[in-house]
């Protein structure tokens, strides 16, 4: 079966859920898919094991999620840094280059919930010849990240065109693409789409695993396929909870992600987005995961923790205090709890 076909079978409805699991509450998921769209493609499904557990959470709709007086529509203020349509400009060397309004799986915590699967998100040849137009003028972009939606779910003809066309603009130096394919639809990655890629480079991809069980013998061999075409594969996970808000299951996953040749680029604190209140822990929780990561784990395993600033400030990175006092003398605590010092004059 193709991935086409696959995606093709997808649960969008309430009705499909309940023939599985008839306990839960078809009117809560319903209530939720009419305001923001469900997609659960038969790979995904058949990962997730039980009514609530961290799989569940990522992919079926919750009545929590109309019960957000906190959160707002748009938290990072892309609409207000959109100088072309379906493109966002936060920082002045890099571009975010929305190119699909489709998802394999929408995500119930995902940053852009507000038009992500919906009409409101209106992506076509003219939007995309208009992005590329801005920044072919714009000289100062060096590096653009194709993102949507996934960008993954286009045919390997029009991706190809999209990164043809970045590719001929001189200025742009680094092509990354944002997708979430290796993980929840890894066959989607084949070998035409990887050796189509690497004629591209420099290319890189960040993907997106929130769990352990999401790494699996599929999802690794899509990673495993991209990485023996030369892309280099970095990870940005989102602090979920209930899903990943535990020391031992973030060290199982950034340790497994090594494993399958995924570098953990960044942990997200959870964006302010309405709909996803539910899913956000106190910044004291990452720093707490932090904490048990670093010096217990090879560095490689460990992200950069990050809040993503409301309104558009951009990435503001959050560490555990190490520090006890500075003087002449630095004066910190190291990974087990010892004081140590450090001079710090020449």
């Amino acid at each position: 079966m193709t991935w086409n076909n696959i995606l093709a079978d997808s649960i969008t409805s309430a009705q499909e859920v309940t023939e599985r699991f008839p306990l839960v509450c078809a009117s809560s998921i319903d209530g939720a898919a009419k305001q923001f769209p469900m997609r659960i493609n038969p790979y995904y499904w058949g990962l997730i094991k039980d009514i609530g557990d961290p799989l569940w959470l990522q992919a079926v709709p919750s009545a929590q999620e109309l019960d957000d007086k906190v959160c707002v529509a748009d938290p990072l203020g892309e609409e207000d840094l959109s100088p072309a349509p379906n493109l966002v400009r936060k920082y002045p060397d890099r571009a975010l280059f929305l190119v699909n309004n489709q998802c394999a799986m929408y995500c119930r915590f995902c940053t852009r919930k507000r038009k992500v699967g919906m009409a409101r998100m209106h992506v076509s040849d003219a939007t995309i010849k208009a992005g590329l137009e801005y920044i072919r003028q714009t000289r100062e972009i060096r590096e653009v990240l194709v993102s949507g939606g996934d960008p993954l779910l286009l045919s390997d003809e029009r991706l190809e065109w999209i990164i043809s066309s970045l590719r001929d603009i001189p200025s742009v130096e680094v092509i990354r693409i944002g997708t979430r394919v290796p993980c929840v639809l890894p066959m989607r990655i084949t070998k035409k789409l990887t050796a189509m890629l690497k004629r591209y480079h420099p290319l890189y991809i960040n993907t997106h695993f929130n769990h352990p069980r999401e790494i699996t013998p599929e999802s690794s061999a899509a990673c495993t396929r991209l990485a023996d075409s030369g892309i280099p594969l970095g990870c940005q996970t989102v602090l979920l909870r209930g899903v990943n808000d535990h020391p031992e299951t973030m060290r199982n996953l950034m340790l497994g992600l090594l494993k399958i040749r995924v570098k953990p680029y960044y942990l997200f604190q959870g964006d302010m987005t309405r709909g996803t209140n539910h899913f956000r822990t106190k910044i004291d929780t990452g720093l707490m995961i932090m904490k048990s990561l670093i010096g217990h784990v090879s560095g490689m395993a460990i992200p950069i923790y990050a809040v993503d600033a409301p309104g558009g400030g951009g990435k503001i990175p959050l560490l555990p205090d190490y520090i006890i006092s500075r003087g002449e003398q630095l004066v910190f605590e190291n990974y087990c709890g010892t004081v140590c010092s450090y001079l710090d004059r020449q």
